[in-house]
């Protein structure tokens, strides 16, 4: 299963970043995953709007380094 991984910092620091995870459908293969990932990270960003999205990727849920 795959997931989006967003690396987001903060917009007032930019020094504080974190990764956070957004799983996706367990159907999706890497290239579905590239394709739809955008509006999930739109939305995610919407949700948290102190932090600014700097970077995203796709990736398996059993990435432990998150």
């Amino acid at each position: 299963m795959l997931a989006i991984v967003l690396s987001a910092c903060l917009t007032n620091d930019p020094n504080v970043c974190r990764d956070y995870k957004i799983p996706i459908d367990a159907d999706v293969d890497a290239m579905t995953c590239m394709v739809e990932a955008p509006p999930h990270f739109a939305k995610w960003a919407n949700e948290h709007p102190g932090w600014q999205v700097t970077r995203w990727r796709c990736a398996s849920t059993s990435e432990n380094d998150i």
